[in-house]
């Protein structure tokens, strides 16, 4: 008897491709949110899209499970377009034009200590770097994590409120099944297997605005920013505003629209992630690296989005000026903000509500959370305002220390790894060495980062201080503004 061979085994179906944060079905309803922010009446769009089925965008998620049919699909995208043809009330104190925002500024002596052009030593310039890395790398294991999740793995592994990078040590398993750890950051961000800093956007961009100055110096233009993304920027490594403005650079539509068509995320958090590098390299000029973070974020941001990056970048270069300190940072970031926008209306609540909280302790932090929370919960997690309310709440609070300033804004959710870098970046800034940073931290770090930024992976936080450092701008500022009270 001749034996039959098995048949052999089929392979399992591919799982399907669903790109992120581009699908028209999930961003007509970013767009509707997004509509009921700035003032827009959309209800009557609304209303359509939810006769013809449609749904509510993803809560945290890039994209939803599946696919639309083609005519929802097509229902969405004409949607979006009409949706960007409804007026906006907001727009007379929120506008995104360079001169209509400078039109608020007026001179100012500045906070003291050295003035604009000062160099900026390069150990300064490493514990910037240093402390962006690890502020972002204590964040990454719980980003898209709810608060009440955050709160309950610190708190099950001994580590609440916050005070090193978080662990599995001890987890409750029960509790590490109702908020499992950030995929992606799991294998590579908790205490006992970081190894170096893993990539992440929050790096990419700072690596990104460190080739632009260095190959078009501080007159870039947007459009050169563009060029630099398409030629060093993977596709895939970019994320919401980023992505979408991309897109629209394949398709042809050039800066300033890229940040405009189809695009709902352009008041999100993406472009305050490319900031650091300007603030860094004006020292004592608050207003050049603000315009300077404009040119760069309006490739993919509008309005309070641009006014987030605007923002850090000031305050950046007002602490790497010397002669101020965490306070007198934030005042120069919100010299630069339309006073009436809703950015800095949550900046001003922020350190409001930090400046009341009686006890100055990281548990008394968690009351200033809360009410954040209650006060911008509506908003998505990664959108600029609830962001920056709560990057200004905690570096007040915690009066500008390294360590204090990291652990209470990533203990405050929303975007976590992005916080914790920009707390990292300006406490770290306003240390002024690495060794004034707790070994804890950096240790980990192993002076290396890793990259999908051609030519810079592996990279040293010492090299890249030392190639930031050149970049430096010195001379006589151009403009600068008074910096009101908070």
């Amino acid at each position: 008897m001749t034996a039959t061979a098995a048949a052999p085994a089929r392979p399992a179906p591919a799982a399907p491709l669903r790109v992120t944060w581009v699908q028209p079905e999930d961003l007509i309803g970013h767009e509707l949110r997004q509509a009921a922010e700035d003032g827009r009446d959309a209800a009557e769009l609304a209303r359509r899209w939810r006769a013809a089925g449609g749904t509510t965008a993803p809560g945290r998620a890039g994209a939803s499970p599946g696919p639309a049919g083609p005519a929802l699909r097509a229902l969405a995208g004409a949607l979006l377009d009409e949706l960007a043809l409804l007026p906006c009330p907001s727009a007379a104190d929120e506008p995104t034009e360079l001169t209509a925002i400078q039109r608020e500024w007026a001179p100012w002596p500045g906070d003291g200590g050295p003035g604009p052009g000062s160099n900026v030593p390069a150990a300064r310039l490493e514990a910037a770097w240093l402390g962006r890395a690890a502020g972002c790398l204590l964040g990454k294991p719980v980003e898209k994590l709810p608060l009440d999740g955050i709160r309950a793995l610190a708190r099950s592994t001994g580590n609440w409120p916050l005070t090193g990078y978080f662990t599995e040590a001890g987890l409750n398993p029960a509790v590490a099944a109702r908020h499992p750890w950030n995929r992606r950051s799991r294998a590579t961000s908790l205490a006992g297997n970081i190894d170096g800093m893993p990539e992440d956007d929050d790096l990419n961009y700072p690596l990104l605005g460190l080739l632009l100055l260095e190959r078009h110096g501080p007159g870039f233009t947007t459009a050169d920013v563009a060029r630099l993304w398409l030629d060093e920027l993977p596709a895939g490594r970019t994320f919401t505003a980023e992505r979408l403005a991309y897109r629209n650079l394949l398709d042809g539509i050039e800066p300033p629209h890229t940040a405009r068509y189809r695009n709902p995320f352009r008041e999100w958090i993406g472009a305050q992630i490319r900031a650091d590098v300007h603030g860094w390299t004006h020292p004592g000029d608050p207003a050049a690296a603000a315009a300077q973070a404009w040119r760069d974020a309006t490739l993919s941001h509008t309005a309070n989005g641009v006014y987030a990056a605007m923002f850090v970048a000031a305050a950046l270069a007002a602490a790497a000026g010397g002669g101020t300190e965490v306070h007198g940072a934030l005042r120069a970031g919100l010299a630069v903000l339309p006073t009436r926008s809703r950015l800095a209306r949550a900046v001003r609540r922020g350190i409001a509500l930090a400046r009341d909280e009686p006890t100055g302790t990281p548990a008394g932090f968690a009351t200033v959370v809360d009410r954040l929370h209650s006060a911008y919960g509506h908003h998505h997690w990664v959108h600029a305002v609830p962001n920056a309310a709560l990057l200004a709440a905690a570096l007040t609070h915690a009066d500008g220390d390294f360590s204090g300033s990291i652990c209470r804004v990533v203990s405050g959710g929303w975007d976590t790894d992005s916080n914790g870098a920009t707390a990292g970046s300006l406490t770290g800034l306003l240390a002024g060495s690495p060794e004034a940073l707790p070994a804890r931290w950096t240790a980990p770090l192993r002076n290396r980062l890793a990259t999908s930024v051609r030519g810079l992976d592996g990279i040293g936080f010492d090299a890249l201080a030392a190639r930031t450092a050149a970049l430096v701008v010195t001379g006589t500022p151009a403009h600068r503004t008074k910096a009101p009270a908070p």
